[in-house]
């Protein structure tokens, strides 16, 4: 037998011996392994992934391990849930161990930002202490094509949308120019009704005995539908099925200015073909107070009840992971997703990082343009996906002109009052 043919097989006996060795066994036995569920988008899920990677590179004990398999019926230690999943995990009887307990308990600091009043209240309870992670968030801004408005004279840097009737002479002049569509908007009933309102200081529900219920069918709710269906009449504004279809259609330079969530700041300079500028919603000058402050909200990481104590601490080291500062920075740029924690804040406003993270200085500057009142905090009686669905259903009929603008919001809050 020659020498090189001894020495690999040698090579592959040792390599066995290792795997099926005691030493092995009790190394793996050894090994945490702590599963992660989530659901989101491709851009945001490959982020994700990287986190992951970056803590199980640094961590020999405990490994995170990502899942797509059904919550429902699987039992994963954390999971990232938003919508109609969130809704679904949160009702009835708890599934979840308070993030604020299982991080006290397992000896680790939960160096977060204290939620404020605008932030969506799924992940806090009634003492402000937060229940979940709230990993996603974002709030409606205005995205607006550069390229776009040079074509149609107008100078990017110059061009002023801090109002609606300043947006509405900017659409008019990219209609006169040619532009097909110069306005969409992605989740129209989260932009028009709940972030509108707010950042015009108008309340979205009202009492009702001791119960909390929608009431966005309002005169300034009204006022603003109508106005938006006068601009689908006029070709200014396009409203599409889905939020991504009006997103994809921003991205790829078809339609010249967007209302979306602020995160989606990262996927269209990831897209490329589109030289973005990025700007507060506008508010109607008119109107007293205005602008107040925006909402935010998104998904959360929650951990699972009925584990066991050493599972928590593994979360709990990830949780810490995730808040570190070069962390949170790397989160941000990659998913577009507001800060956790001071060190993210700091990080998005240093001027080493360029315009990179611009969407969260927009963001966050409109989400404290004034402290939070309690019309213009947020209301989790209207955040309910359920409601939303509902929202957008009836909107949908005033874009196709078959409806009202108080049609379709008196039909919504009536709708939204028996929504479960």
């Amino acid at each position: 037998m020659n020498t090189k043919h001894f020495k690999g097989m040698l090579a592959a006996v040792m390599a066995c011996a290792a795997v099926g060795s005691p030493w092995a066994v009790a190394q793996a036995a050894a090994q945490q392994q702590i599963e992660l569920f989530h659901r989101l988008p491709d851009t945001k899920a490959a982020a994700l992934k990287e986190l992951v990677e970056r803590f199980n590179a640094q961590s020999k004990d405990v490994q995170v391990v990502l899942s797509a398999a059904d919550w429902r019926t699987a039992a994963p230690h954390m999971l990232i849930l938003e919508g109609d999943d969130e809704d679904a995990f949160v009702a009835g009887k708890p599934r979840f161990k308070p993030l604020y307990a299982l991080m006290k308990e397992s000896g680790a600091a939960l160096q977060t930002l204290r939620p404020p009043a605008m932030m969506t209240r799924t992940p806090v309870d009634a003492k402000g202490q937060l229940l979940a992670l709230p990993v996603g968030l974002s709030t409606p801004v205005l995205f607006l094509n550069r390229d776009a408005l040079r074509r149609a004279g107008m100078n990017p840097d110059t061009t002023r949308v801090s109002t609606w009737f300043e947006l509405q002479e900017t659409l008019g002049r990219l209609a006169d120019t040619g532009h097909t569509c110069p306005y969409t908007v992605s989740e129209p009933g989260r932009v028009m009704v709940e972030n509108l309102s707010a950042w015009h200081n108008e309340p979205v529900a009202r009492q009702q005995g001791k119960a909390t219920v929608p009431s966005f069918n309002g005169m300034f709710q009204v006022k603003h539908v109508a106005m938006m269906a006068s601009w689908t009449r006029a070709r200014y504004l396009h409203v599409f099925p889905q939020q991504a279809e009006a997103e994809q259609r921003f991205a790829s330079g078809d339609c010249a200015v967007i209302a979306a969530p602020s995160a989606s700041w990262a996927d269209f300079r990831r897209a490329g073909k589109v030289d973005v500028a990025v700007s507060r919603l506008p508010y109607y000058e008119d109107f007293p107070g205005a602008p107040q402050n925006t909402v935010a909200d998104g998904p959360a990481l929650w951990a699972a009840a009925g584990k066991k104590p050493a599972e928590y601490k593994a979360v709990a080291r990830f949780v810490s992971f995730w808040l570190q500062a070069d962390n949170q920075v790397a989160w941000q740029r990659e998913t577009g997703y507001l800060p956790l924690n001071r060190a993210g804040l700091l990080a998005s406003r240093s001027e080493l990082l360029g315009d990179d993270l611009e969407n969260v200085r927009v963001a966050v500057d409109q989400l404290g343009n004034k402290p939070a009142t309690a019309q213009s905090s947020s209301q989790p009686v209207v955040e309910r996906q359920s409601v939303r669905r509902i929202l957008d259903e009836e909107l949908a009929g005033v874009w196709a002109d078959e409806k009202a603008a108080k049609e379709a919001l008196d039909n919504a809050v009536m709708r939204a009052q028996g929504a479960k």
